[in-house]
């Protein structure tokens, strides 16, 4: 698939299973990352790579941030709260990891690695992989950032699952450039 095929076409796939991309498939997305946006070439970003057993334990955690949130939990809450992280065969994690720079404030730097996100999620789309970033409480937890061993200076920018995509993508609407676009 070409750049603007892939630009012009890409859509989240909420709905993932096994398998997960091959290897060369996965460091083609991770690699993606490096061609972001990065004003000042900081790398404002660092990602961690949930698979596996890790899965598990990333739902576990999920779950104690939303028991360290609300009183009552139902049962079934509880059980789908943890099934979160059982959505796709492969989670990254993107973190920024801001640095104190006179120039690049931090709002840029999220912005980098937000972009970094981009250009994984089209990777994995170019490459036919299903992909879905999302964000949500979680992504803000103080305890899932600790849990994650964030440090002060880093916050989670999403949640990029990836898998094989399961069933058919709703179709995408489309837009009129006009609307969006005027000289000024």
């Amino acid at each position: 698939m070409n750049t603007i095929e892939a630009l012009h076409t890409r859509h989240s796939t909420p709905r993932l299973c096994e398998p997960g991309p091959d290897n060369e498939v996965f460091k083609n997305i991770c690699k993606s990352a490096f061609s972001a946006a990065d004003h000042g070439l900081l790398k404002p970003w660092r990602f961690l790579i949930i698979k596996d057993q890790a899965r598990y334990r990333l739902g576990d955690l999920f779950l104690q941030a939303t028991l360290d949130t609300e009183k009552e939990v139902s049962q079934e809450k509880q059980e789908s709260v943890k099934k979160k992280a059982l959505r796709a065969p492969i989670i990254i994690i993107t973190i920024a990891r801001h640095s104190i720079h006179p120039k690049i404030p931090e709002l840029e730097q999220n912005f980098s690695a937000a972009a970094a996100t981009q250009n994984m999620l089209l990777a994995a789309f170019a490459q036919g992989v299903g992909a879905m970033w999302r964000t949500g409480a979680m992504a803000y937890s103080r305890t899932v950032n600790e849990g994650l061993g964030l440090t002060k200076n880093e916050k989670i920018i999403g949640f990029l699952y990836l898998g094989t995509v399961q069933g058919s993508p709703k179709p995408l609407k489309e837009n009129d450039i006009d609307d969006f676009f005027q000289e000024w």
